[in-house]
């Protein structure tokens, strides 16, 4: 995918899940499945994702290739994150990592605020993703706690497909 088709991509899945929260009652922010995360609790753990992507694309591209190396291998295509990210999650058995044990439930009055936050940081990401050279996309690395490291292209892609799961997730339980 080019950097203009992610980044449409990105403003695409998000928009369709900020439209999507802002239509359902209000009770299904902070109550849940049992057991299952609330709508808050999901949009919060989006915006925990995205933002340190946000703050290593902000980083100098040399630091980033110092400290995590360089891609020694093709980028994959968005179909081919996809699967990999599925095949990780069922190996994984629903284990939640460091960031998103323990996930506090926000509060009704933080919605407006979270979601407005995951807006601006999926702006951020779209102008990022134009504005990074494609070799730099292409071989600078960061690790991602799940699927190990991954080019930047990659993890831009696994981004809007990461929104994309917790839509799917919170339409099949709302």
């Amino acid at each position: 995918m080019n950097k203009e088709a992610i980044a449409d991509l990105i403003e695409a899945k998000h928009s369709e899940l900020i439209h999507w929260l802002q239509q359902q009652p209000e009770e299904s922010w902070t109550e849940g499945p049992k057991g299952k995360w609330t709508q808050g609790q999901q949009t919060l753990h989006l915006l925990q994702s995205i933002k340190p992507l946000n703050n290593a694309l902000s980083m100098p591209k040399f630091l980033l290739r110092y400290k995590f190396g360089k891609a020694n291998r093709p980028v994959r295509d968005y179909n081919a994150i996809v699967k990999r990210y599925q095949e990780r999650l069922e190996d994984a058995k629903g284990k939640t990592f460091k960031g998103s044990e323990n996930m506090k439930v926000p509060q009704l009055e933080d919605k407006n605020y979270i979601l407005n936050r995951l807006q601006t940081e999926s702006k951020k990401l779209q102008y990022k993703t134009k504005k990074i050279s494609d070799k730099n996309l292409d071989t600078v690395i960061l690790p991602h706690p799940l699927m190990g490291k991954m080019p930047v292209r990659e993890i831009i892609m696994w981004t809007a497909h990461h929104v994309e799961h917790h839509i799917e997730t919170l339409k099949s339980r709302y």
